[in-house]
């Protein structure tokens, strides 16, 4: 059979397949083929997954969102909003680099050059002196560019700027530093994220001038005004602002995107190509790297549910972790906006916030020091969670069944600034005193107490509710435990240096037995009185930290 004949009765089959399963998108195989084992492509086949006890205990993990984007340092979604006439990005990018007909995003590519990163430094540094417990990587962000050697984008991170296989930098690393390794996948919504790349300014001296979204591998030809050849001569811009498609509707209005994430709502339906193309990218980084952990900032999985390219993802990530652990899944794959019966299949993912209440299943919140990008106006404004803030969302999010993993971005030399540094210090200094309350415990009978404990408070879309926690007093209270002691955390020190839980007053149902002794960590016993209206505890004078006090109870 000829090879277009073949390849004709494969497409025929797995359209069919795929409609018959309600994806009208079929993701083919013929390239990189999902492994095959105890899990298949379907909801009943995936929520057999039991989430493995490692994530379960691991409780913290840091992740390094880090790429091109931060050339210009100017915050998360610049590719984006550069094209974006009026906006302080485009502004930013205009003055400092050029107008986007002549300079884009793809320009900025070359810039991103990783001089200073040094993988296995900063891993160790998040291990040892950030207290996590697994580690993160950026594979691709919305703006399609690919940070390893990949087989099929051509602009990735070794052809173009850094001249380096990033993943595998940070795959060693986290190997050496013993941390299992996570990846996050965004470029599937490069599709729509990256329409403004075909605007042209409305007004000023340049309106009406298309910007480079319109570029073809043929433009890359023709040679510049000055004579010069182009740098990306032989390069498709294509394959990387994927705009050879019909706009969404509602294209011009900025916001328009975000009702449109979940390819609902007039979004422009991706190709088979472009569809196959990232389950391929993925499936090639999951066979090179080996990952534990894989995140997506989608809606559910990768184009679902118009595409299977998502489902089988998932598969071919338990399948392959089962065949590289004695049959045994060990992997955690991550899904938003998850319906109650999904969140057996993907552990469920809150960003930047968490809900009000102990979850059934394990969960995680994914944060961010600043902002998810590089942005150098946090830094000037002071703008970074404190450690103290950090610390109050984490004990917040395990209390409730729950891991969080943070987000310290990198400049784009690939290294930290100082302010986030000392951040960082602070909150693993803390860490190692009171990493027993945090790391192997489970929730209590309930999360905590507390006018925030007790308030109704709403998940927005996908999360966003963080606001709400970081606000949290001495007042405030949260409980985790072993099998061994109960763990009680005040959110801040009270000025009265008395700490009062009702939940453990004599007579409580939900502690009925007595209270041997009452521990502070990183001080010893302290004196304690159980009374019918609460447990009320001494502090020491002097407060230990600037972040919070956690008590250790023994019956």
């Amino acid at each position: 059979m000829k090879k277009k004949t073949l390849y004709a009765a494969i497409l025929f089959l797995a359209t069919a397949i795929a409609q018959a399963q309600d994806y009208p998108i079929p993701v083919l195989e013929n390239d990189e083929p999902m492994a095959t084992g105890a899990f298949s492509p379907n909801w009943e086949s995936l929520r057999q997954y039991q989430v493995p006890e490692w994530f379960r205990d691991a409780k913290f993990g840091i992740w390094a969102h880090w790429g091109p984007q931060c050339v210009e340092g100017s915050g998360d979604w610049m590719a984006r909003e550069m094209y974006m006439e009026g906006n302080s990005k485009y502004q930013y990018h205009l003055e400092h680099y050029g107008h986007p007909s002549e300079v884009g995003f793809k320009d900025i590519l070359p810039l991103f050059k990783a001089e200073h990163w040094t993988p296995d430094e900063l891993v160790k540094f998040y291990k040892e002196e950030c207290g996590a417990r697994y580690f993160f990587a950026l594979g691709n962000h919305h703006d399609n560019f690919d940070l390893w050697n990949s087989k099929y984008q051509e602009w990735n991170s070794q052809n173009i700027g850094p001249h380096k296989d990033i993943l595998d930098g940070w795959a060693n690393a986290a190997k050496k530093a013993g941390l299992p390794f996570g990846i996050s996948f965004h470029a599937d919504h490069a599709w729509t994220w990256y329409e403004p790349a075909r605007r042209f300014d409305l007004k000023g001296e340049k309106r009406g001038v298309k910007y480079d979204g319109w570029l073809t591998k043929e433009d890359g030809y023709k040679l510049n005004s000055d004579g010069t050849e182009k740098w990306w001569k032989g390069l498709d811009p294509q394959k990387l602002y994927q705009q050879d498609h019909d706009f969404s509707e509602g294209t011009w209005d900025n916001r328009s995107i975000h009702n449109q994430w979940g390819w609902q709502n007039g979004a422009a339906r991706p190709s088979q190509e472009f569809v196959t193309n990232f389950y391929n990218r993925t499936l090639d980084a999951i066979n090179r790297y080996n990952p534990d952990l894989l995140y997506f900032d989608v809606t559910v999985l990768p184009f679902y549910p118009i595409s299977d390219a998502g489902m089988k993802i998932a598969t071919h990530m338990y399948n392959h972790s089962a065949a590289l652990h004695q049959g045994k899944n060990q992997a955690v794959v991550f899904g938003k906006i998850l319906e109650e019966d999904m969140k057996d299949a993907l552990v469920w993912d809150v960003e930047r916030g968490a809900p009000n209440q102990i979850m059934p299943r394990p969960w995680q919140c994914c944060n961010c020091i600043g902002n998810w990008h590089y942005d150098q106006s946090v830094y000037e404004r002071n703008g970074y969670k404190s450690a103290a803030t950090i610390a109050k969302l984490l004990i917040d999010v395990v209390s409730k069944n729950g891991n969080m993993l943070l987000s310290v971005p990198l400049r784009a030399d690939g290294t930290p600034d100082e302010k986030e540094l000392a951040i960082m210090k602070e909150f693993g200094a803390w860490m190692k005193v009171n990493g027993e309350a945090i790391y192997k415990t489970r929730p209590w009978q309930i999360f905590g107490e507390g006018p925030i404990a007790n308030a109704d408070i709403k998940i927005n879309d996908q999360g966003f509710n963080d606001g709400q926690y970081s606000k949290a007093g001495s007042e405030e209270i949260r409980f985790t435990q072993t099998g061994k002691a109960l763990y009680v955390a005040a959110l801040a020190w009270p000025k009265d240096k008395t700490i009062r839980v009702k939940s453990l007053s004599d007579g409580s149902t939900l502690y009925p037995a007595s209270i041997k002794s009452v521990e502070l960590l990183g001080f010893g016993k302290v004196k304690f009185q159980r009374t019918p209206d609460a447990l009320i505890v001494t502090l020491p004078e002097k407060s230990l930290n600037n972040i919070m006090p956690i008590l250790k109870i023994k019956k």
